[in-house]
């Protein structure tokens, strides 16, 4: 595996930054039809289109994120900022290697799928944050229920800011996942930013297994960046 000594996403915040749900669908290995009349949270899920085309087809969506509660014009200054950022440190000379070209023809191809996805979020977040689709909060405390969900899902926070995440917090992240979670609980990906594998993988594993949880990482058949093509799954151990 090609690895990188420095890291393609170096905001110096979490970045407010997000995915369709046909990403979704490749990076969590989702079988959308399974999940129909089902309940899946979405955390840390920032302009995603997931919960609006999930909700659209059919499965009973939410997504979480410490920005909403913010109006719409407010995210939407967010989305420019944070997309702009790393859109242009994307297309560098020096990060051009980091990219695999499975999902998206180039570059260009990810903006534009994306900035869509995030116009969809905007719009269904302007209609449904009423309606309680989408909540404001963050990791490790959720305001939900204990197995509240079916499934629950992760994507592109845990492992990727290793400046703002220590282990600690991967611990307890996980298992507020799984805490809100009635199923599974799935997080992708695996790597930090600059495509290395998680280095306490082994070590959180164990401690989840102490808890209750096992946790398994799976091969999944997409890769936008070096290193991005594992997905880790949590479910409770029998009893």
């Amino acid at each position: 595996m090609q690895i990188f000594d420095t890291p393609v996403y170096d905001l110096p915040s979490i970045a407010f930054f997000g995915r369709s749900l046909t990403e979704y669908r490749k990076f969590f290995d989702l079988d959308l039809d399974a999940l129909c009349g089902r309940s899946v949270l979405d955390v840390a899920a920032g302009p995603a289109s997931f919960t609006a085309e999930a909700c659209r087809a059919g499965i009973e969506a939410v997504a979480v994120d410490p920005l909403y509660g913010k109006g719409a014009e407010a995210l939407a200054a967010h989305v420019q900022l944070d997309y702009g950022h790393m859109f242009n440190r994307m297309r560098e000379t020096a990060n051009q290697a980091r990219f695999r070209f499975k999902s998206f023809a180039s570059i260009d191809a990810a903006e534009r799928d994306r900035r869509a996805a995030a116009q969809r979020f905007l719009n269904d977040y302007d209609a449904h944050f009423v309606h309680g689709r989408y909540f404001g909060a963050a990791l490790p405390q959720l305001p939900f229920l204990d197995r509240g969900f079916d499934v629950v899902l992760c994507a592109h926070l845990l492992f990727l800011y290793p400046a703002s995440f220590d282990y600690a917090f991967h611990v307890a992240a996980c298992r507020e996942l799984m805490r809100v979670a009635r199923d599974e609980v799935r997080i992708h990906p695996i790597c930090g930013p600059d495509g290395k594998p998680y280095a306490e993988l082994t070590r959180l594993t164990a401690e989840l297994r102490d808890a209750g949880i096992e946790a398994r990482e799976v091969a999944i058949d997409y890769e936008f960046f070096v290193g991005s093509n594992t997905t880790l799954i949590l479910t409770r151990l029998s009893s």
